[in-house]
């Protein structure tokens, strides 16, 4: 067995998933703080109202998305249930908000939607703080 080709594999596949998430964590930052300084400003909030819970609820629960979840995404840390916010968000956003609108404007959301069920079905890798409790967790149980 050549186990040199199956190590440097596994290797660029973590330095390829940190890539991934920290780039998609950085570029969805810059559509989630724009909303939370909407929200921190105060005034009246008009926003999408997706789930009837009014527009500030709806707010607050995008910014959680899309500002806290990728700052969880980037650090690698509790990374699913973070993808799980970021993937319900675009879903909304792709098929309820930008639903009737040209493909061109649902693109940017379902990209960001393949991206972040990609990185749901593979995980965060071992370049993230998920991979670091979980080994620490693995050493205490011996």
């Amino acid at each position: 067995m050549n186990y040199t080709n199956s190590n440097s594999s596994s290797i660029l596949k973590d330095i390829i998933l940190f890539a991934v998430r920290v780039f998609v964590g950085f570029a969805m930052l810059s559509h989630g703080f724009p909303k939370l300084q909407m929200l921190l400003e105060g005034g009246k909030i008009e926003f999408f109202d997706f789930m009837g819970l009014g527009p500030q609820i709806s707010l607050i629960l995008t910014v959680f998305a899309e500002f806290v979840c990728s700052i969880l995404l980037i650090l690698g840390l509790f990374t699913r249930v973070s993808l799980g916010f970021l993937i319900f968000t675009m879903a909304v956003a792709g098929f309820f908000i930008h639903g009737a609108d040209p493909f061109e404007k649902r693109e940017l959301s379902l990209v960001y939607l393949s991206v972040y069920l990609l990185l749901a079905a593979f995980g965060a890798g071992k370049f993230s703080v998920d991979h670091m409790i979980e080994k620490r967790k693995r050493a205490s149980d011996w």
